[in-house]
This record gives structure tokens, C-alpha cells and sequence, in this order.
């Protein structure tokens, strides 16, 4: 039996995780995270709670794994890069020294890396491949700079210790499961827009980050977490990296429109009010996704609309001004 250690498996993505390998008989659970986790999860995985940048902690963590998933890393929307970026480079990158150091220790089948599609914030070419991460300039943000130091690591524990990887890349991942916070910009996008939409007054503009023509590829955490466990899963997944991505480019103003109608807003009343965006806003982000259907026979299979109602549907139980 495989048991697969999940780190960060209580955050949103890291719970589509969760779901997806315990529909699967073939792999036993381990959530490793700092907060506490749900129910449904306790009774069907083993939980470690613990601090993954102590490397006694790590090896505990990973003891007895066959493979490992690592999640676990400070993330979030467009503001909380700009407002944490010491911390959140601190945070990673000490999470990569223990998660990596304690899966060479323990010798582990696959080690599977969830990066981010940050790591192309400065791409010049779409749709994006992944051969292109050599020729992309380093990104701007912390974040992106992050994400990349953390595929350096797997890829150098590789050269010098044959260490068996993956790297997987999600773009613009949405779906139930993730609160939008107070501040907007610290969430992602897809639950801000859609708290926006649910608590504002009639007649109002709805507001968002930007002219509206920068370009996102969404893509449901169900569609990433299935890529991530079927990357995981593959031979021939094995030394490579894949881009974990829908394939719709769509303007942040059409995604915004979506979002309003499946709000169930009018939509003759749509309209914009542009605010002032962030030093790093991508300007487009559009992945290729040639390459996990081509090795993985993998691609994603919720559509936009779909999953937008399908997350605006749970946010509406679960936000008191909607439900109000």
C-alpha cells in the first residue's frame, strides 16, 4: 500500500487533495499541517500537527511515506505577495530545507512539488510551455521567486542524490473551500469577486484590480488536485513538469462577468469600477497544457461557468452577509 503525505493538507487545494486520494484504494492518507483539521479528514487520514520547518518535525511527518505531496507554503492573492514577502520567502524556502531534507532521509518513491504558475509571471511566450521556465526572466515577486527556489531544490536534491520528483505547476486555482478575507487582495480572486457580488448594493459597480484586460486561465481545485495525483501516480511523470491548468485565456473583466452572472446579478447592470492594481500584476498568464495530455492523458474538465456557480453556490452558505 502507498500512504502519501500531504503537507499543507488542510489548505484549500490541499483538501481537493485529500479527497482525491481517498477515493482511490490504492493509497493510504497523511495530513501534515499546522492548523487543525476538519473532521471528515481526521477520520479518514492519519494527521501529524506540526511546524514542517523543524526537520525532526519533517521527518516525523514524512516517517513510513512512500510519497510525498508538499503544499505547505504561505500563498494567497495578489495583496498578500506585495504585504508578506520577507515572511513569505522566510516561511518557504525553511519548509523546503526540512520537507526535502526529511523525504531524502526516509527515501521516498516520489516526491511531488507543487510550485505555481508564478514561477512564468514574466513569460514571453503563449501559450506558455514549460521548456519555457529556461528562457523566462526570474520573477519579480517574492512569490514567484519562491516558488521557483523550491523546483531549484527538488531538481538539485535530484543531480546530486537521484531524488525522484515532480513538479507540478496549477494556474488560477478557484473552488469551494477558500474564504475571502476582509482585505481584498489577500484572498484570490474568484472568492473576493464573488463576496463583491453577493453584498453589493444594487446599481453599484462591482470593483477589481486593473483595466480588466490582464488574462487568467481558471482552473477548479478538483481538475488541479486529480493532475497533481495522476502526475504523482505516473511513470512517466517521473523528472518532469507539468503545467496543472484549464486551457480557456480569459480577461479578468470576462471572468468578473461570469462571476456576476452566476451570482445571479442582472446582467444588462454590469459595469466596472477599475482600481488602482499592484508593482506585479501579471499582465497574462496562459498556459500550454499540451504536455500533460500528452505523457499524463490528463486535462482539466470543469468548465468556468461550472465552477464559478459551484462556488458561488457554497460561499452564499457560508458568508453571514449572504446568507443574511
Amino acid at each position: 500500500m502507498n500512504r502519501v503525505l500531504v503537507t499543507g493538507g488542510a489548505g484549500t487545494i490541499g483538501a481537493a487533495v485529500v479527497r482525491r486520494l481517498l477515493s482511490d484504494p490504492r493509497f493510504e492518507v497523511r495530513v501534515s499541517d499546522q492548523r487543525t483539521a476538519p473532521q471528515w479528514m481526521r477520520e479518514g487520514c492519519e494527521i501529524h500537527q506540526g511546524d514542517l520547518r523543524e526537520l525532526d518535525e519533517a521527518r516525523r511527518a514524512t516517517q513510513g511515506c512512500t510519497h510525498v505531496i508538499h503544499l505547505a507554503a504561505i500563498v494567497g492573492g495578489i495583496g498578500n505577495f506585495h504585504k508578506l514577502p520577507h515572511t513569505l520567502t522566510e516561511v518557504n524556502n525553511a519548509l523546503y530545507n526540512g520537507v526535502i531534507r526529511a523525504a531524502l532521509d526516509h527515501d521516498v518513491e516520489r516526491f511531488v512539488y507543487v510550485s505555481s504558475s508564478m514561477v512564468f509571471e514574466r513569460a514571453t511566450e503563449f501559450p506558455t510551455t514549460e521548456e519555457h521556465i529556461l528562457d523566462t526572466p526570474i520573477p519579480q515577486s517574492a512569490y514567484g521567486f519562491s516558488k521557483l527556489t523550491g523546483e531549484v531544490y527538488v531538481k538539485a536534491a535530484h543531480d546530486e542524490h537521484g531524488f525522484p520528483y515532480t513538479i507540478c505547476r496549477p494556474f488560477n486555482a478557484y473552488g469551494p473551500g477558500e474564504m475571502p478575507e476582509d482585505e481584498p487582495g489577500i484572498a484570490h480572486m474568484v472568492p473576493d469577486v464573488i463576496k463583491k457580488c453577493l453584498a453589493l448594493p444594487e446599481g453599484a459597480p462591482l470593483p477589481i484590480f486593473g483595466d480588466g484586460t490582464q488574462t487568467r486561465t481558471l482552473t477548479h481545485i478538483d481538475d488541479i488536485a486529480d493532475g497533481i495525483v495522476v502526475s504523482m501516480a505516473s511513470e512517466a511523470g517521473l523528472h518532469e513538469d507539468f503545467n496543472i491548468s484549464a486551457g480557456e485565456e480569459m480577461t479578468v473583466a470576462e471572468i468578473a462577468r461570469v462571476i456576476w452572472e452566476e451570482c445571479d446579478r442582472p446582467a444588462g447592470e454590469f459595469a466596472l469600477e477599475h482600481l488602482p492594481t499592484y508593482p506585479v500584476d501579471v499582465v497574462r498568464r496562459w498556459p500550454s497544457v499540451e504536455k500533460a495530455e500528452r505523457l499524463l492523458d490528463w486535462k482539466a474538465r470543469i468548465g468556468v461557468r461550472e465552477g464559478v456557480r459551484q462556488t458561488a453556490d457554497w460561499l452564499r452558505g457560508v458568508l453571514p452577509a449572504a446568507a443574511g
